[in-house]
């Protein structure tokens, strides 16, 4: 059944950009995502809405989500940005908030308008954040992966050679 949502989602998102550069109907929703307690809300918000439904998803996105995600966000101190356990909630309410909106307005998500956002939020928020490379291992465990092979290697030519000294080829 979300599947079905998701192409309606789309063939409607479809038919709202195709007048992308051109005059803007009113988008008319016809059918509802989910019975949520705010999902009528934002269908007639985007119903009364002059732009595409796009536009309009930006708009609540702004309004309803990403306020919420700053505000708190600006009264994190910087250095704490940068620690998962501070912003998870934060976070994941947003990504929670995009997808209930999505989903409300049948477009699929996560959609252009959803990764843009995201990837903005990064470049604002968690740019100067260090990412945690991979080190190299250990002295003692590099030294342990190469010498073993090392060894091995002779351990099996000398089986070889005594498995076929008896001259049988067979054995």
């Amino acid at each position: 059944m979300k599947g079905a949502l998701g192409f309606i989602g789309v063939f409607l998102s479809f038919l709202s950009d195709a007048t992308y550069g051109g005059p803007t109907l009113p988008v008319i929703h016809a059918a509802c995502g989910n019975n949520s307690q705010h999902c009528g809300d934002f269908c007639n918000i985007c119903s009364a809405y002059h732009g595409t439904i796009m536009d309009c998803l930006s708009v609540l996105f702004e309004h309803l989500c990403l306020v919420t995600f700053r505000d708190t966000m600006a009264s994190l101190n910087n250095t704490d940005w940068c620690i998962w356990g501070n912003v998870r909630g934060l976070y994941s309410n947003l990504s929670l908030c995009t997808e209930d909106i999505s989903d409300c307005l049948l477009i699929p998500w996560p959609n252009p308008l959803v990764e843009q956002t995201f990837v903005n939020i990064h470049s604002k928020f968690f740019k100067d954040c260090p990412s945690e490379e991979l080190s190299d291992p250990p002295p003692a465990i590099v030294f342990a992966l190469v010498i073993t092979p090392i060894c091995l290697i002779p351990v099996m030519v000398s089986l070889v050679v005594l498995k076929t000294k008896n001259g049988d080829g067979s054995s």
